[in-house]
């Protein structure tokens, strides 16, 4: 197949990516490369791509989604296959000051995105979505088939807004599309604007690290290889029709239009305190914690329900976090030649 992954420089997609090339893809990656967090870690991403021993081929275009010319000429120049969406400007607390870089990213390029796959017969367009989304949702497990009204961050409502976008050209032009909540993704070669490396870097310098909420979060922590795994089998089934679905008695998570969303998370939320304590013993050091109260845009837990994952793809992730950090300090250690102790 040849697949388009925007955001092939970011976490996520540098993995699907990887993972892509290793089973004989040929991969077109796009990238803005932004500053929103150094650009260095995703110039080194790249830097492992292209010298990734692959039986696919891998082509990078640096490119904004929200530049509608480019990505008209780009999907008139290729011809895909399939696409997995996963550019986006991220963060939850970014977006209460920076309401524009989300609009722009976020929503002016899922809609060039799904313009290009109705435009040239893409087969399937997979897209990142959030348990953001959840917003004031308090009923645990999060449930694909819950109603998501109420998001608290822009970022979650932009998220909300590509389902519901992405339903409508589904509905429209029967362009096959399946939008994936991820739930607190974390691994090697993660976003340095996260928890996890912000904790690793000030614990290892002997700095406090700030806890929200004083440490009562709890959350879905899913290891980058379990999520990969969980794209790949999705997007080798293109979105189907629901024939029971009815419009007196609508199930949230399908549609008459082939059309679907599902949460990928571990389905075994993490006390926020005990995520520290499995970094602690990674690192051989002890945090200094600085407890704050709850931050805007947060919410205090997540756990996602996997069953529509489980029934419908036969997966259901299960890296435990103990593990999944293990292998981040490891990676944390060589990329950042840090051996403090």
């Amino acid at each position: 197949m040849k697949v388009l992954v925007t955001g092939a420089a970011g976490f996520i997609g540098f993995h699907l990516t990887q993972a892509l090339l290793a089973r004989g893809e040929t991969v077109v990656g796009i990238d803005n490369l932004n500053a929103y967090y150094d650009p260095a870690l995703k110039h080194a991403r790249l830097d492992q791509l292209n010298q990734h021993p692959q039986r696919g081929a891998f082509q990078f275009i640096q490119m904004d989604l929200a530049n509608r010319a480019d990505m008209a000429a780009l999907f008139q120049t290729h011809r895909f296959d399939i696409v997995v969406n996963l550019a986006a400007q991220a963060g939850v607390r970014y977006s209460i000051d920076n309401p524009h870089a989300y609009v722009d990213s976020n929503v002016v390029g899922f809609i060039n995105v799904l313009e290009g796959c109705r435009h040239s017969g893409v087969k399937h367009l997979v897209y990142a979505s959030s348990s953001s989304v959840y917003g004031m949702n308090t009923k645990q497990p999060f449930s694909t088939a819950d109603r998501v009204d109420h998001p608290i961050s822009l970022y979650a409502a932009t998220k909300k807004a590509n389902e519901l976008m992405a339903h409508t050209y589904s509905h429209l032009f029967n362009l096959p599309t399946t939008g994936l909540r991820f739930f607190t993704v974390y691994g090697p070669w993660g976003r340095p604007d996260m928890a996890l490396i912000k904790f690793t870097k000030a614990i290892l310098a002997g700095e406090k690290i700030p806890v929200y909420n004083y440490g009562k979060h709890r959350r879905d922590f899913t290891y980058i290889d379990d999520i990969v795994e969980g794209v790949l089998r999705v997007l080798d089934q293109p979105a189907k029709p629901n024939p029971d679905w009815k419009g007196s008695d609508p199930d949230s998570a399908s549609s008459k239009a082939p059309w679907a969303v599902y949460n990928i998370g571990n389905n075994s939320p993490v006390e926020l305190m005990d995520y520290i304590a499995a970094l602690e013993n990674a690192l051989d050091k002890k945090a200094d914690v600085d407890l704050l109260p709850m931050q805007p845009g947060d919410v205090p837990d997540t756990y996602a329900d996997v069953s529509d994952l489980v029934e419908h793809f036969n997966y259901r992730p299960r890296t435990p976090v103990a593990q999944g950090i293990a292998n981040f300090v490891e990676w944390y250690r060589s990329f950042y030649h840090s051996n403090q102790t």
